[in-house]
């Protein structure tokens, strides 16, 4: 594949290819013939069969830091990076490697794969389990926190270990599954609290077992009756989404109600193959969102992330959450501050769909719970209306429902701008900002309405940078 090509798909529009990419971007290979692909640089050609074989991909995984320079020889290893990689796992697919387009922390798929010097570097906050997992386990590999909702460990593998993962205490040992003396106590579990509804299969990633150990997984929580939704918790579709295979949505189809939550973070990673592995889940009737994580130099910038959520719609995603950093250790450098979320959010809303905004949600430390963060929209209430923002910053008076013993204040004659006060007590019923882009083009489309009365016999006032409003008395 071309640098132009790579280059390509940072516009979150799925790149077409009919053959493994080549590993050119970052460590120079040439370019091979249509069908096959160096890998690594120079030893040998793959063919597209084994390429498109999840099984393949998952033997030839980056284990090391020695292949990782073998795959890479621009990659000046440090001792840093060999700290990290003895500290924190090290897989990578050789279909997420392709992906990445410089041997650099400024490449997203690089920064969330390789390892980095800085995630040895943690301070005295960060925990092996902040969320207090091990605590909140009746039975070893059952999560049990929220009344409703419980969450099974299918197994400690994954495809790719995240650099950001929240897991990182489960991934760091011997990659295995779950027992079947363990699923056995975990169904007995399910069985003896109906008030569990929805249980998530979540590892390590559950799709990196086989289709026949995964539905045995499947099967035995299915069969318990008070269990409504089984969700599974997956990152194959982005780092191996050659294991969506017809055989394994087959499988799955069996158990609906059955959702998918993935985890694109970036929409360099939002591929044609990401894109099918999607869509054959999305066709046979499986809902599938998505949970991102917030992550510094990845995907902090409002534009990054608008192409991803927006990318993720085209290919049928729901986003669902973007998640911030959890304090575990290896990941400080990746953590953003709360303020930045919130600023992220304030500039999506009313610049995209709802349908395309997910929520930014804080897991809280000590077993808290997730906790949705939002930009403020309440600026003010009082018994009889409440003051209300939009994402143009203009504030709108909502009157409350009305009651007799409340009394209302007769509406002032009009005596210059409107005020939070005025909005309160419903002397005025709007401050409009001076100019938008939806006013603009009101104006623009409609020239003759300037010169009607508003409803409500309001007159407005220009004043400064903003337009305020004030309902007076016919």
């Amino acid at each position: 594949m071309s640098n132009d090509a790579v280059a390509s798909r940072s516009t979150a529009d799925p790149t077409s290819v009919d053959e493994p990419p080549s590993l050119s971007p970052c460590n120079g290979a040439p370019a091979p013939a249509a069908g096959q692909s160096w890998f690594p640089k120079g030893s040998a050609l793959v063919k597209a069969t084994d390429w498109n074989d999840w099984r393949w991909q998952m033997r030839h995984r980056i284990r090391s830091v020695d292949r990782l320079a073998e795959m890479f020889p621009e990659l000046g290893i440090s001792e840093g990076l060999r700290a990290a990689a003895a500290r924190f796992p090290l897989a990578i697919t050789p279909y997420y490697a392709s992906l990445i387009d410089q041997c650099s922390t400024m490449d997203p798929v690089f920064s969330m794969s390789v390892p980095n010097g800085r995630e040895i570097w943690n301070p005295p906050f960060l925990r092996d389990d902040p969320l207090e997992e091990d605590r909140d386990m009746p039975v070893p590999g059952l999560i049990h926190r929220y009344p409703d909702r419980a969450l099974v460990i299918a197994t400690t593998a994954c495809a790719m270990y995240c650099r950001h993962c929240t897991r990182k205490r489960v991934t760091s040992s011997r990659e295995s599954r779950i027992s079947e003396t363990r699923l056995r106590r975990s169904v007995a579990y399910l069985r003896s609290n109906p008030g569990i509804k929805d249980v998530i299969i979540s590892g390590g990633d559950p799709l990196t077992l086989p289709t026949d150990a995964l539905e045995e997984i499947v099967k035995a929580i299915r069969s318990v009756p008070s269990v409504e939704i089984i969700r599974i918790g997956t990152r194959t579709p982005v780092t191996l989404p050659m294991r969506i295979t017809d055989e394994l949505v087959a499988m799955l189809q069996k158990y609906h109600p059955l959702w998918v939550n993935t985890h694109f973070n970036h929409p360099v990673e939002l591929t044609a193959d990401a894109a099918r592995a999607c869509g054959r889940l999305v066709d046979a009737g499986i809902p599938t969102g998505n949970q991102a994580v917030l992550l510094k130099g990845v995907n902090d910038d409002i534009e990054v992330m608008e192409r991803l959520l927006r990318g993720l719609i085209r290919i049928r995603v729901r986003p669902y959450y973007l998640f911030q950093c959890d304090l575990v250790p290896g990941v400080e450098h990746f953590r953003t501050p709360l303020s930045k979320g919130i600023e992220i959010m304030e500039a999506l809303r009313g610049r995209m769909s709802g349908l395309g905004i997910p929520d930014f949600v804080l897991d809280v430390p000590h077993g808290g719970g997730k906790v949705p963060l939002l930009p403020q929209y309440v600026v003010s209430a009082s018994p009889t209306h409440t003051v209300l923002r939009n994402f143009e910053g203009m504030l709108v008076s909502y009157p409350e429902p009305y009651a007799e013993d409340m009394g209302t204040s007769p509406l002032r004659p009009f005596a210059g701008p409107a005020r939070v006060c005025d909005l309160l007590s419903g002397q005025s019923s709007v401050i409009r900002p001076h100019s938008t882009e939806r006013h603009n083009r009101r104006r623009l489309s409609a020239p003759q309405q300037r010169t009607r009365p508003e409803r409500g016999r309001q007159v407005g006032m220009i004043t400064g940078d903003i337009t305020s409003t004030r309902d007076r008395n016919a």
